[in-house]
């Protein structure tokens, strides 16, 4: 796979291909989260880099550590209803942001496969979040 998919063509090989070109990226996995748009009601397709965790999966609104969380991450506020694909497997879930108390172990997990999220907290003041995927 090139090293310059990303973004919306990501997205279209990664489905076409179920997974097959995506999901191994930078030495890392990705996955594709569909959220719902809260002022559009449209449905937006993201990949992001992921790991499972227990039953669940984990992701990071880190936004490269810009000032303001990315739009996925306010989407799925809005209304945590979601749909995650992993390779072929695309299921319903339900988002959540991690609680004070899972998040240390979760951005542990996270930061080993993507060490660069403790680099992004030292460009913004927020508290980047850990999402918790959970199947439905």
């Amino acid at each position: 796979m090139s090293k310059m998919l990303y973004g919306k063509e990501h997205v279209k090989r990664y489905v076409e291909t179920d997974g097959e070109e995506g999901h191994d990226w930078r030495g890392t996995t990705v996955a594709i989260l569909t959220t719902t748009g809260r002022k559009t009601g449209t449905r937006h397709s993201t990949p992001l880099i992921y790991q499972p965790y227990g039953d669940a999966y984990l992701l990071v609104a880190s936004q490269g550590g810009a000032p303001d969380h990315p739009l996925w991450y306010k989407n799925l506020v809005a209304d945590p209803e979601v749909e995650l694909q992993v390779k072929g497997d695309r299921f319903k879930a339900r988002a959540r942001t991690a609680t004070p108390e899972e998040r240390p172990d979760m951005w542990r997990t996270m930061t080993a496969t993507w060490p660069d999220y403790d680099v992004y907290t030292t460009k913004t003041s927020r508290e980047i979040p850990v999402v918790v995927i959970e199947r439905i």
